[in-house]
């Protein structure tokens, strides 16, 4: 008896018991909120933490133009390691992105404190909850890391740039998809199918006493039963869960400056951005936005308590947030048009208390001239509009299917990433189509993240009855993509691939003729055809610069003729009705 005592006395006592290995401590915590990590750093963080808990597991991704792997963090209660397993299992998933402006860290470490957190069970998560975290993004502008970037930026000590390493802002690459990381982030936002998407940013701008903004995607454009539940239940309860930590929210201050107490128009994402590209996949995305005057350790602290509270939320209303994408998918497979511009509705707007500093002018020091500052002795609290209903302003009918000729690759690529559903004809196919011939449209001047993009696109259009090749893309409108095509792939969308440059190659005429030669046919042509040669009169009585013009009026005849290239200007996506 004295033996048995006596070992149970040996394995009670606190001396002898196995050190339990303690949580890897990151960068921010040893710097006392001074520093963020470094790349490596980042890396090695999220490795330790993985070996260390059971809920975590990182995942080597797709490639990036810094040479590196994406890395995605699953987090959950039951230790998943494949989302496609957590989805099958019907968990709620929340995707957070890191770091697509390296000089904007605060996401960065707020996911590795949260996580933390719920590896050492500080922090319960919900058992139908798993988060998918993408650490750092934009590798490229981590690694260059300086601490001059952001002027005007309160803290850390050092941080990366804006730009990636082909120095793209990644936060304009989710529709035109120029850099590799943003073909991995596709093929990462397809697996995870988020029920919440929250890509971490900082704010510039105007100075108020918030700590932090919400960019909330709008609900006007996410539309039906998902844009009604953002407005009027889902930003609400986020508000409200912020205010009982000691956070006013307020939604992001969309001015540069000078007097945001008068109100401001909600940030219009279009799908270039992240949020305007997770509204076209039926996500509830939001985009928070600390503020860059405040010290670095109130930033972090707010980012993270904000994640908690979407996380708290996912975990009550879980079923319901994934009903109703399943219902916006269903009708965006079924759906008989698509909006694909907007306009702004300021004769309604939503009042929210805004907590700012009274601003004011005074000579500068530099240039003597008047010059905007914001007194912070002075605090005011003030009800404000924030105009954020958008009304559609051009409608498209939907077509039955696409067809993209097979040269046309670049863009089947960037469809294909995003899980697009297409198929090769696998014959000859002659089909009745419905065709755009670009008219007109505007380029602009100055470069925009490496495309002169286009814009103010005029069309006209006709059936016609075309072959197509064996190995051209059928790609059918019955599916949940149907908005990210229809937002894409016609012409005068915003962020069409048009816009972006991807079909220029049809504006510029390849075949041309000798007008020397070409007058004898021209002039035979003519006589066969009165019909063309009665309008080439009515433009020459009306048209006394035309009347003037011999090779105006030479081309008028080439251009309606057989020889003229029907390529030039002809949109190569071709719209099937029936």
């Amino acid at each position: 008896m004295r033996c048995l005592l006596f070992s149970l006395l040996l394995l009670a006592s606190p001396l002898l018991a196995v050190a339990q290995p303690a949580a890897p401590v990151t960068i921010y915590e040893t710097s006392k909120g001074m520093q963020t990590p470094t790349y490596d750093q980042i890396v090695t963080w999220w490795s330790a933490i993985d070996k260390f808990s059971k809920k975590v597991t990182l995942l080597t991704k797709g490639p990036t133009d810094a040479g590196f792997p994406l890395h995605l963090a699953l987090v959950s209660q039951q230790g998943y390691t494949s989302v496609s397993q957590a989805k099958k299992d019907g968990k709620t998933i929340l995707l957070i992105n890191n770091g697509i402006h390296p000089g904007e860290p605060d996401g960065i470490d707020a996911s590795m404190l949260l996580v933390k957190d719920i590896a050492t069970n500080k922090l319960i998560l919900p058992d139908n909850v798993v988060l998918a975290i993408i650490p750092v993004y934009n590798i490229g502008g981590c690694l260059r890391r300086s601490p001059y970037y952001r002027v005007d930026q309160e803290g850390p000590e050092a941080f990366g740039s804006r730009g990636n390493s082909q120095n793209l802002d990644l936060n304009r690459d989710f529709i035109k998809l120029d850099s590799k990381e943003a073909f991995s982030f596709c093929a990462i936002f397809q697996e995870c199918d988020p029920d919440i998407f929250i890509d971490n940013h900082v704010s510039n701008g105007a100075d108020y006493q918030h700590v932090m903004t919400l960019l909330t995607s709008q609900y006007s454009k996410l539309g039906g039963s998902m844009g009604a539940y953002l407005h009027e239940q889902f930003e609400p309860a986020i508000y409200a869960a912020m205010k009982t930590k000691g956070y006013d929210l307020i939604p992001y201050v969309n001015i540069g400056g000078d007097k945001p107490e008068k109100g401001w128009n909600q940030f219009w994402d279009s799908p270039r951005y992240t949020s305007g590209y997770a509204t076209l996949w039926n996500s509830f995305a939001f985009v928070p936005e600390t503020h860059m005057l405040k010290p670095y350790p109130a930033r972090v602290a707010s980012t993270k308590v904000l994640m908690e509270c979407f996380i708290a939320y996912a975990g009550k209303e879980g079923s319901t947030l994934r009903s109703l994408r399943e219902e916006t998918k269903k009708r965006t497979s079924t759906a008989p048009s698509f909006p694909i511009s907007w306009r702004l509705d300021k004769s309604r707007y939503t009042n929210y208390t805004f907590k700012g500093f009274e601003s004011g002018s005074k000579p500068s020091e530099i240039s003597g001239q008047p010059r905007l500052y914001y007194d912070r002795n002075k605090p005011f609290t003030a009800t404000v509009p924030v105009y954020g209903y958008y009304v559609p302003e051009r409608i498209i009918t939907t077509p039955k299917a696409y067809i993209i000729p097979q040269g046309w690759w670049k863009v089947i690529e960037r469809l294909q990433i995003n899980g697009i559903r297409m198929r090769k004809l696998t014959q000859d196919s002659t089909v009745e189509v419905e065709v755009y011939k670009i008219e007109d449209y505007s380029t602009a001047a100055r470069p925009y993240e490496g495309h002169h993009a286009n814009s103010n696109v005029k069309l006209n259009w006709q059936k016609q009855t075309l072959t197509f090749l064996k190995g051209d893309w059928y790609i059918p409108l019955d599916q949940a993509g149907n908005r990210f095509l229809m937002e894409t792939l016609e012409p005068q969308a915003e962020d069409s691939y048009f816009n972006w440059n991807f079909f220029d190659p049809i504006l510029g005429q390849k075949e041309g003729y000798s007008a020397y030669v070409f007058e004898d046919k021209a002039a035979a042509y003519l006589q066969q055809q009165p019909a063309l040669k009665a309008q080439l009169q009515q433009r020459i009585a009306s048209d006394s610069s035309f009347a003037k013009n011999g090779r105006a009026q030479l081309d008028f005849i080439y251009k309606n003729s057989p020889w003229y290239e029907p390529d030039h200007n002809r949109y190569p996506v071709f719209r099937v009705m029936q």
